[in-house]
């Protein structure tokens, strides 16, 4: 009884709230929303297609031992070293992605489908191609690939993703765990995320629209029904849904289709400064009335910013029109420009505004930066280095040293705290020699404890500075 008594008055208060003209007015104003998702769902999901993606791996099996060699070592004279036999695995794996052209090309993720021996697309209407992949960018999670001899295939209609605003409505589709053709809905929750760690080059769109396994590489739509992000990952604890996904920024993405088709790679910008943050102390040193903009401390010598008269000491506060807040941020939208590009700096120099035109270089392939971002450690240490091969450190005449060489030093991190500056040289991690990125990124894996020990030299003097990973 008690029960249907609260049922009832359920009911009622149901019919009152709808009672009014205002209230009428709003469930009006709810059924236009939920007509305006559904529209969104009938004209987006045909393009939106499920990736199922197949990858050899070889695992090492035991190796085979003569019965005699435990007994008479490996002096006896039956014995003979066998290479250590492997064994092939196919491994499945699942994800999204969605058409963009007429003829086939379909964006998604890197991690979708990177590395996979073959790759099979099913559409919305229960065709399946096998589709052959145009070409990938792991450094932010772009991939491409096409499917051919399927008619006139339908799309989904691209956005604007810089004109996205936080608080609007977004609808994330996609192939959650399986489930095919599903629609999730949500906002925006923030713009720029660059801290991420997704990527390298990060610049992701938050949303709280439910992000789940197999909707990566699905597209976010705004409510236009047009694609204004790649579903990329997920804030989890759990493994599953906790209210913070990420997209990539379409504007981004269309960026590196467009290079991938035309070039078979992405090629990128850098401009030859080191730079920091502007704090507030450091802008009242300037002159400048507020904090933000990045801070040029060096200019490589024949570098993009030298030839367009760029010095120390000067401050982007602008770039094409747009201002510069972040470091990382900053560095992103330069090097996303392609090589060559004209861009337009707006700079704050002794005391007085003045604009400055450059034109890009491209950064060489055997720079690779490593950045905070690369796993959690990097992210509380806060430094990106490059190889000494490359050509920053060629121009700060290294000749002969072996390491890794310091560009950027995230303010407030760690590094900053132990004094580790851009320019110096990082020679040994815990007393381990490191002479390239992969043996810089094994020792910092291979650190144990709060702090690391770094054995640092600047061309003449070598010294040992300890970081302290404390938080």
């Amino acid at each position: 009884m008690r029960g249907k008594l609260i049922l009832a008055a359920a009911m009622t208060a149901a019919a009152v709230l709808f009672s009014s003209p205002a209230e009428a007015g709003l469930k009006e104003k709810l059924q236009e929303t939920g007509s305006a998702f559904s529209s969104m769902a009938r004209e987006a999901l045909p393009a939106v297609v499920f990736i199922d993606v197949e990858t050899t791996v070889e695992v090492p099996t035991r190796s085979y031992r003569h019965p005699f060699e435990e007994f008479f070592g490996r002096g006896y004279r039956g014995y003979q070293q066998q290479e250590p036999e492997t064994r092939e695995y196919h491994q499945r794996g699942q994800g999204s992605g969605f058409i963009i052209s007429k003829d086939g090309y379909i964006l998604t993720n890197n991690h979708v489908v990177n590395d996979a021996d073959k790759i099979t697309v099913t559409l919305g209407d229960g065709r399946e191609f096998d589709a052959k992949l145009i070409g990938t960018d792991p450094k932010t999670e772009v991939a491409l690939i096409k499917i051919d001899d399927g008619g006139e295939l339908p799309t989904v209609p691209l956005g604007d993703s810089d004109a996205l605003e936080v608080g609007e409505w977004v609808l994330a589709a996609g192939n959650p765990f399986g489930l095919s053709q599903t629609i999730t809905a949500g906002i925006v929750s923030a713009k720029g995320r660059d801290e991420t760690g997704i990527a390298e080059y990060g610049n992701f769109i938050q949303t709280d629209a439910a992000i789940n396994p197999g909707n990566s590489g699905g597209p976010l739509l705004n409510i236009e029904g047009e694609v204004i992000g790649i579903n990329t990952a997920i804030y989890t604890r759990s493994g599953g849904y906790m209210g913070i996904g990420f997209a990539i920024p379409i504007n981004q993405a269309i960026t590196i289709k467009d290079q991938l088709i035309k070039y078979g790679k992405v090629s990128r910008s850098v401009l030859g400064v080191y730079l920091q943050e502007v704090d507030e102390d450091l802008a009242a040193s300037f002159g400048l009335e507020q904090k933000g903009g990045v801070l040029i401390n060096q200019v490589v010598e024949d570098s993009a910013a030298e030839e367009a008269g760029l010095k120390g000491g000067d401050i982007v506060v602008e770039m094409n029109g747009k201002k510069v807040v972040k470091l990382a941020a900053f560095r992103n939208r330069v090097a996303n420009t392609p090589p060559n590009s004209k861009i337009e700096l707006k700079i704050f120099r002794d005391g007085k505004y003045v604009e400055i035109s450059a034109i890009t270089k491209e950064m060489e392939s055997d720079a690779v930066a490593v950045t905070p971002d690369d796993n959690e450690l990097m992210d509380q240490l806060g430094v990106t280095v490059e190889s000494m091969e490359s050509d920053v450190a060629r121009r700060m005449g290294f000749e002969g040293i072996e390491g890794v060489i310091i560009t950027e030093v995230e303010q407030g991190s760690a590094a900053w705290d132990a004094g580790l500056q851009p320019g110096q040289v990082i020679t040994s991690v815990n007393r381990r020699p490191v002479d390239s990125i992969k043996s810089f990124r094994k020792a910092l894996s291979e650190s144990h404890g709060e702090r690391v020990l770094f054995l640092i030299t600047d061309g003449r003097i070598s010294r040992f500075i300890v970081v302290s990973l404390e938080d």
